[in-house]
């Protein structure tokens, strides 16, 4: 029969063998309730699904323009309840191109916002305004006929739906279009495309 020694001793080792396994059985529950991790961050630090940037809290909270219902609606749709995209959505009007674009699949809009639209001159905008080929020629120019997603800005290369090429950079949240046009809100999806609001009105080489 056993020492009263050897009894604890025994007991002793159990409870050491018992405790792994009682901790294993912790972090199994706890992984059961909390459910499988969030996907990791892109390279560039914005995941693929995640709205980044400064401007992207002059979006509405909800109803029009938010980001919960633009991404119901077909890109210009989503435009035309945002704020910032008022005079976009005049030009794009003007240039009878809204119908084109509501259609499109899986494009990229590098849409500038009323601000950058202010940064052309009175006659540079006028003649815009009264040449609808050239409206057409510069709106085209921010469409690029795929899905371009954060992991790809750092260093894109991408051709618009004008035909000529433009180009992304940065890293982060901090991106340019063509090194002149700061991305203030981007990767914001709708039933058609994702949106990337930009603060200058690009330009397509002559």
């Amino acid at each position: 029969m056993p020492t009263p020694r050897v009894r604890a001793l025994t007991a002793l080792a159990a409870a050491a063998m018992a405790a792994p396994l009682s901790l294993t059985g912790l972090s199994t529950q706890a992984q059961a309730q909390t459910g499988s991790p969030s996907p990791s961050p892109s390279a560039t630090g914005t995941s693929t699904t995640e709205i980044f940037g400064s401007g992207c809290s002059s979006l509405p909270k909800t109803g029009a323009g938010s980001a919960a219902v633009m991404a119901k609606q077909q890109v210009i749709a989503a435009a035309t309840g945002n704020p910032q995209l008022s005079q976009l959505v005049s030009y794009v009007n003007r240039a009878k191109i809204a119908n084109t674009l509501n259609t499109a699949k899986n494009i990229t809009l590098f849409a500038p916002t009323n601000a950058a639209w202010q940064k052309l001159s009175a006659s540079q905008r006028n003649t815009l305004v009264n040449n609808p080929t050239q409206l057409k020629k510069a709106l085209t120019y921010h469409v690029v006929n795929q899905h371009i997603t954060p992991a790809q800005l750092p260093n894109g290369s991408f051709t618009t739906k004008e035909g000529s090429k433009l180009t992304t950079s940065g890293s982060g949240t901090t991106f340019k279009v063509n090194n002149t046009a700061h991305i203030v809100c981007g990767n914001i999806p709708t039933a058609n495309a994702t949106v990337y609001l930009v603060d200058t009105v690009l330009m397509p080489p002559k």
